[in-house]
């Protein structure tokens, strides 16, 4: 099992090299102060005027300038090439929440490859933030005390099944699966309740991260 030395109680922030501004990452580090960056990540910390805690990656895209302002003993070389820089840093994280920053955005290949990241089993809780969304897997039971009209959008990642309270549109006995049924643009009607089974991502508007939060630290039993 791969080592996680890094370490705390309340959260870590990953930062990637998609599209993070100033109050992306001011959001993120109240949530989890550690500040992780993933290899190029390092240098939209420090454009940011953040100097990372950690660097983890195989280090093909950090600059040279911003190597140079990190020290070696919080550089973490990654060489092999079978997983992306983000897994590396999720696999050497423990803590309760993992703040993602830096993931949406610019590269499409590097979105997807971390929203599949976020929901393979070993995956620690991460939180992702987008320019209109909060994105997170959706544990086996979930309850969001929404507002009614609230955006709630369901997309699978593989194939997974459910059943729901609070949504203007149930999605008791639909088979969900890529390039299949998706459950984008549904809406809550007030609180929601969710029992999954399989890969399902929640995406809901930026103003509702609190609740998700909360919701992810108190599971539904």
């Amino acid at each position: 099992m791969t080592p996680r030395p890094v370490r705390d109680r309340q959260g870590v922030t990953v930062i990637g090299g998609g599209a993070v501004s100033d109050a992306d990452l001011t959001q993120a580090l109240g949530v989890a102060p550690v500040l992780v960056a993933a290899d190029g990540g390092a240098d939209q910390a420090l454009a940011l005027g953040r100097a990372p805690d950690w660097v983890i990656g195989d280090l093909d895209s950090i600059s040279h300038s911003a190597r140079r302002r990190i020290p070696s003993s919080r550089v973490m070389h990654v060489a092999e090439q079978d997983s992306t820089d983000f897994v590396k840093c999720l696999s050497r994280i423990d803590a309760p929440v993992v703040m993602a920053v830096g993931f949406a955005g610019l590269r499409l290949d590097h979105t997807l490859a971390a929203l599949t990241a976020m929901v393979q089993p070993q995956a620690p809780c991460v939180v992702m933030l987008a320019s209109d969304d909060v994105i997170f897997a959706c544990p086996p039971r979930l309850m969001l005390p929404l507002m009614p009209g609230t955006r709630v959008s369901l997309y699978p990642m593989g194939p997974a099944q459910g059943t729901s309270t609070g949504l203007e549109w149930p999605i008791e006995g639909i088979g969900f699966a890529p390039g299949g049924r998706v459950g984008t643009s549904n809406r809550a009607t007030g609180l929601v309740t969710l029992r999954m089974e399989g890969p399902m991502l929640v995406m809901l508007p930026r103003d509702c991260l609190g609740t998700a939060l909360t919701a992810l630290q108190r599971p539904l039993r």
